[in-house]
């Protein structure tokens, strides 16, 4: 999910139309003139993804920080809140397992990874759902892995466990593996977690803060949903996000891989009972990226593979098409604000492919070049500037205790700024 990248400003090349030669460039925020910490900003709560102190303003979860040494122990998540012009590197907040999470059976995890966020309460301020090492000695049902972090005008609150009912359970696997979306088109955010192989958890939206039943103790905090019925029928084991409404019929759908790596997939198709159809079988590969990429009303999908982007058109008939593409993990996002997709390619340098009516082509294609060497991820796509076009967060890791953010923003003319708006450090957290 979320991350961070290395010193000093990435550069785009462009294999195509080039940048937007109109625009004045934004000003990188340097590692080196990066602010002191900042307060968070306080809000009332909106509507825009990933605001989790409900500012209006899109925010940045970064997992695996840097640490100040090799083989220290992980830092925890950073968060970098948003602002008017975009991410505030100063505004951050850190996620220690030790100050935020919450203790199973008197233990705190040593792990604390950031899985899916949404609002899930409705109160305008998203939430943040992280996984965790309860302690299970093998025997029987395992306990619930997953912790939420519900969102405030402050930020992030201290995590709270999930409550998954035994009649949303099935056998000894472990609950896992959260995707948000409204499935039953009701208006509220619901979670599909993996129940087993065959099997999914469905906990309907939206969920309140109640404590359990434990007298002695006060009773613990656990995030509840309004309803779970009995697992529903699943063609795979790896529920993957984000969800989106790929027939525009008003409910989300989630893609559900058959197994971790290179496996097939398939689209669960949302309706009044949640995700309970499978839709279209997508082919074997190794990521899968939902997007408007070309003509037509319903969303495309695309399929990364070890040896190139296989394309699959008009998901209700999964027409084919194929684009060949070094990349293989996949994210979709329309930079231009034209209202078609454009897919960017990783794992083996950064392309972005523009959408077009007829669909994606290698002729309108950037390419993202980081200056230095290192390993170069996507970490986000999404309007951060609040422009109305999305814009790339990328982390170039160099190792344990290097790496560097870099945003850049999402152009008419281009795709992308030819420099990044915003770069950091996730080592800024380590003071924190």
């Amino acid at each position: 999910m979320c991350t961070a990248a290395l010193c000093g400003s990435l550069l785009l090349a462009a294999c195509g139309p080039g940048g937007d030669a109109g625009a004045a460039r934004p000003t990188p925020v340097r590692v080196a003139d990066a602010p002191a910490e900042l307060p968070i900003p306080r809000g009332k709560g909106s509507r825009t993804p990933d605001d989790f102190n409900g500012d209006g303003h899109r925010d940045l979860v970064l997992d695996a920080l840097v640490k100040a040494q090799s083989h220290a122990d992980d830092a925890g998540i950073g968060v970098v809140y948003g602002s008017a012009h975009g991410l505030t590197p100063g505004a951050r907040q850190l996620l220690s397992p030790a100050r935020y999470a919450t203790r199973t059976k008197g233990q705190l995890p040593a792990v604390f990874d950031a899985e899916a966020s949404c609002d899930l309460d409705k109160d305008g301020f998203t939430d943040l759902i992280v996984s965790t090492d309860p302690p299970y000695d093998g025997q029987g049902r395992p306990p619930v892995p997953l912790q939420v972090l519900f969102g405030s005008p402050g930020g992030l609150t201290r995590a709270v466990q999930l409550a998954v009912p035994a009649v949303a359970r099935f056998g000894n696997d472990w609950p896992d593996q959260p995707v948000c979306g409204d499935f039953d088109g009701d208006g509220a955010q619901d979670l599909v977690l993996h129940a087993s192989r065959e099997q999914l958890s469905y906990l309907r939206g939206p969920f309140s803060l109640r404590h359990a039943r434990m007298p002695s103790r006060g009773g613990t905090p656990m995030a509840t949903p309004r309803a779970a019925g009995a697992p529903v029928p699943s063609p795979g084991e790896v529920p993957t996000g984000p969800a989106a409404d790929v027939n525009r019929d008003g409910y989300d759908d989630l893609v559900v891989r058959t197994a971790e790596g290179e496996s097939r997939a398939s689209v669960v198709l949302g309706g009044p009972a949640g995700p309970t159809r499978t839709g279209a079988v997508l082919p074997e590969g190794i990521d899968v990226a939902l997007g408007r990429f070309g003509k037509g009303a319903a969303l495309d999908a695309a399929v990364g593979t070890l040896d190139g982007t296989s394309l699959r058109y008009d998901l209700p008939t999964a027409t084919r098409a194929t684009l060949r593409s070094p990349g293989s993990l996949l994210d979709a996002a329309d930079f231009d604000g034209d209202g078609l997709s454009e897919l960017v390619a990783g794992g083996s340098g950064l392309r972005v492919f523009r959408g077009r009516t007829t669909g994606l082509s290698k002729a309108d294609m950037v390419t993202v070049k980081p200056p230095a060497r290192g390993t170069t991820r996507v970490l986000a796509v999404g309007d951060f500037d609040g422009d109305g076009r999305a814009d790339l967060a990328v982390r170039t890791y160099r190792g344990e205790t290097q790496d560097t953010v870099a945003v850049y923003p999402g152009m008419k003319k281009g795709l992308l700024g030819a420099e990044p708006a915003v770069t950091f450090s996730s080592s800024e957290f380590l003071a924190d």
